[in-house]
Order: structure tokens, then C-alpha cells, then sequence
């Protein structure tokens, strides 16, 4: 072959390659599926450049075959083998173990930013030419090629993973929405009584819950609950829970008789698979009675003529038994003022570089030190508290607080 016969081949072969390039680009711009970028991937090695049989290997959560032509019915399923990741350049394939290479020449690492995004093994069909192989001569440009589609495929992947993200996010958004519709909007701040809560989830939504019900001038039920999980499946429990809890004071007022049938409903709908504590009371600001159960819940504290309470009282967690024994109500009577503590276990959980907790002594001394603030401003301080606490630490659930300050005795 003369030299100008060479370089008009060599010049047919460049255009080849470039015309290529140009194809594989328009697909990507076209927004081909991946399935789409891989049969171009494979026309342009295996009918254009003569690439006799190929493997290609990428990483979505684990290395797995994405492209494979030229082999026999033996040797499937291909398998990716651990000593590709010690491979960062173009080289022959000459491994201690494994079947790749008895069956391919050539390895070609793509990476991107140090990372392995696929590795490429290669081979002819007819091994007998005594001849440049094609895998040989256009080891450079598969290379490149990969490299584009491999990126394309990647992008592809991270956009859809955006979209679903983006709907997820929404969805979240929406939940935590109707969340928000679960708790009470207007808590009563009168001379009387004084409430305020706060809810601060661990994610976008949550499973802690607290409710605050007039039933009339003096009477009021409260509660505050934690479902065992977080996120989205809890939070449907406890929406549940609060649809059956507001449906029961239609019926009736009795603590006992709210709890068993809500230990019911949680046994109904989790069949022993989630577990809810729970703190239910009724507090008469005429009669000055504070009547409760403690359902497996933190203890409130409560504060009352200078000395700390802890409401242990009350039965197990619900949703462990379908029949609730020894259900222990008690009936606290007041002649004074005081304060009430109820909070789900995201604080006291909370850790500190030492892997320290906030006690309830902490609570019981943060109570004091405050015993002049409302409520509202109460609450605030405390978690302020807590995130100093916790240092760089994440929280390690949900948090909900719910206080109590009853002033005027003369209703």
C-alpha cells in the first residue's frame, strides 16, 4: 500500500470516528434511553470498528454487566471480577484467576475524578490475522467513547434520581402539610391556664403527637404520644391514632376506656409490629383536679409548690397486648399553681460528646431556673438548651413538648 493510499484510509477512518462521536453527541442531546446509547455504543464498535467481542461493566450500586456481545453460551453470565478495580490504565488483561482472561485481551479503565465508572474488556472474533488487532489500534477512542457514553448514562441516572427525589420531596412536603392540620391551632392562653407546644421532627415528618381539647369552660383532655419508628410509615400511625382518640371524646370522657380501645386500634393496624406510648389526662380547673394514665410514655414533670412530681402512673406501652391489665388511673387534686412537663423521648435521648443525656434532674432544674416564663417561651428556651447540649450531634428523634401553667385558682 503506497503512503498516499495509507493515509486516504487512515483519513476514511478518522471521518468514521469523528461521524461517530457526531452520532453518539446528537443521541445524547436527543435524550436516547440508556438501552438506546448502548445499541449505538455496540453498531459503532462491532460493525464500524470491527470489535470481535466485547464486555462492558459499570456501577449502580454493584458492578454489573450492561453490555455484552461476541460470547459464547459458556461462558454466561459473565461475572465482574475484583482485580478490574486494581486496573487504572489501558493494559493487557493478565490475571492470576478468573475466566476474563481466558476469554479477553484487553482491559479499558473509564474513570472520572479518581472514581471507576466501567471497565471495557475486549477481544476478536477471528484471533488467526496476523495483523493489528482492531481492539489494538482503537484502544484510545473506545476509550473516549466509553467515556462519553458511560457519562451520558451516569447523567441520566443522577437527573432521574433528581426527578424522583424532587417528587419525594414534594410528597414529604404535602405529609408534613397534613401533619401540621393534626395538632391543635389554638392552645388557651388565658389568666386561668396557659398551653404551649412545640414539635420538631426528626425528619420531614414524624411520629410524635400531642393534642389539646377544650370539652368545656373548665374541662379539658390532653396527651401527648410517640410512636416506635420515624418518618412517613409512623406518621400515618399516629394519624390514625388521632382520628381514633378525637372520635372516642365523642363518646366518652373516661381515660380508661380511651386507652384500651386505642390499644386496639394500634393492635389492629400494626399486628404487634409498632408500639406507641402515650400520656393521657384531663385536668378540671373548677373541681382543681388532674386526672392521668402513663402509658409506657416519658413521665411529665410536674411542678407544684416548689417540690418536682413525675406522673409514672398508668399501664404498659399500647400496642404489646391486646388486653391492658392493671390500667392504674390517677387522681391528683391542687390547692396552687403549677406547671406541666410532657415530652417525647427525641430530648432525654440526645446525646453530648461525652455521651451524655438530659436527665430529668436537668429537666427538673431547667424548670425551676424558668418558672417565671410562659409557656411558649419556656419551650423555646429548653430547646435552645437542647441543641447547645447535643453539641454537633444530630438529634436522634422526634421531639415534641407540651406545657402546662395553670395561674388563677379562682375560676
Amino acid at each position: 500500500m503506497s503512503i498516499s493510499d495509507k493515509s486516504i484510509k487512515q483519513k476514511k477512518v478518522q471521518d468514521l470516528k469523528l461521524k461517530a462521536l457526531l452520532e453518539v453527541t446528537k443521541a445524547i442531546n436527543n435524550n436516547f434511553s440508556t438501552s438506546q446509547l448502548l445499541d449505538l455504543y455496540k453498531e459503532i464498535l462491532e460493525n464500524r470498528l470491527g470489535i470481535g467481542k466485547l464486555v462492558l461493566f459499570s456501577f449502580d450500586e454493584e458492578w454489573k454487566c450492561i453490555l455484552k456481545y461476541g460470547i459464547s453460551a459458556d461462558h454466561n453470565p459473565i461475572e465482574f471480577e475484583s482485580e478490574l478495580l486494581l486496573i487504572e490504565e489501558i493494559k493487557t488483561i493478565g490475571f492470576s484467576q478468573g475466566e476474563l482472561s481466558k476469554s479477553f485481551e484487553i482491559v479499558i479503565p473509564v474513570f472520572h475524578k479518581k472514581k471507576p465508572l466501567a471497565f471495557v474488556l475486549l477481544s476478536d472474533v477471528n484471533e488467526s490475522k496476523l495483523e493489528l488487532s482492531a481492539a489494538i489500534k482503537h484502544l484510545p477512542y473506545i476509550q473516549t467513547l466509553t467515556n462519553i457514553i458511560i457519562v451520558a448514562i451516569e447523567n441520566k441516572k443522577l437527573y432521574k434520581e433528581n426527578i424522583n427525589q424532587a417528587k419525594i420531596k414534594k410528597e414529604l412536603d404535602l405529609a408534613q402539610d397534613m401533619q401540621k392540620m393534626l395538632f391543635p391551632k389554638n392552645l388557651p392562653n388565658t389568666e386561668a391556664i396557659q398551653v404551649a407546644a412545640l414539635y420538631l421532627p426528626h425528619q420531614e415528618v414524624g411520629g410524635d403527637y400531642y393534642d389539646f381539647i377544650k370539652l368545656n369552660n373548665h374541662e379539658f383532655i390532653f396527651c401527648i404520644a410517640d410512636v416506635s419508628g420515624k418518618g412517613v410509615a409512623a406518621a400515618l400511625l399516629m394519624s390514625n391514632i388521632q382520628a381514633t382518640f378525637h372520635s372516642l371524646i365523642n363518646y366518652t370522657h373516661n381515660l380508661k376506656d380511651i386507652i384500651i380501645e386505642l390499644n386496639k386500634r394500634v393492635i389492629n393496624n400494626t399486628k404487634n409490629e409498632k408500639f406507641v406510648s402515650l400520656f393521657l389526662a384531663k385536668l378540671n380547673i373548677k373541681s382543681q383536679q388532674l386526672t392521668y394514665i402513663n402509658a409506657g410514655h416519658n413521665s411529665p414533670i410536674l411542678f407544684y409548690e416548689s417540690k418536682f412530681f413525675e406522673l409514672t402512673k398508668g399501664c404498659t406501652i399500647l400496642g404489646v397486648r391486646e388486653n391492658l391489665l392493671d390500667i392504674e388511673l390517677e387522681i391528683l387534686n391542687y390547692t396552687s399553681e403549677f406547671s406541666l412537663l410532657c415530652y417525647t423521648d427525641g430530648l432525654t435521648d440526645a446525646n453530648n460528646n461525652k455521651n451524655e443525656n438530659i436527665s430529668s434532674l436537668t429537666l427538673q432544674d431547667l424548670i425551676f431556673k424558668n418558672k417565671e416564663l410562659s409557656p411558649d417561651d419556656f419551650n423555646k428556651n429548653l430547646i435552645e438548651f437542647a441543641k447547645e447540649f447535643k453539641e454537633e450531634n444530630e438529634f436522634p428523634d422526634d421531639i415534641a413538648l407540651l406545657t402546662i401553667k395553670v395561674t388563677d385558682l379562682h375560676f
